[in-house]
C-alpha cells in the first residue's frame, strides 16, 4: 500500500499515514521503522507500507512520486 505521512511525533514515535486514493487514517505500529529506511517522518512524505493484524502500518518503504488522486 501507499501512503503520505499526516503527522508523526519522534519522541513517541506515534503517527498517522493518510491511505492513497481513500485516504483512511492508518496508524503506525510501534516497529513501524525498525528495519526501515527512515529513522523519521515528516508530515507530506510518502511511504509504502503493509499492515499488520491489528490494521496498522509497518515495514515502511519510500514511496514514489505518482499522484495519489483525489477521493471520489
Amino acid at each position: 500500500m501507499q501512503g503520505i505521512v499526516k503527522i508523526y511525533n519522534p519522541v513517541t514515535r506515534d503517527g498517522i499515514i493518510l491511505s492513497e486514493g481513500d485516504f483512511k487514517e492508518i496508524k503506525l505500529a510501534e516497529d513501524a521503522l525498525v528495519d526501515s529506511v527512515f529513522r523519521m517522518l515528516r508530515p507530506g512524505q510518502r511511504v509504502n507500507f503493509e499492515l499488520n493484524d491489528a490494521g496498522e502500518a509497518q515495514g515502511l518503504n519510500l514511496g514514489s512520486e505518482q499522484d495519489m488522486a483525489t477521493p471520489t
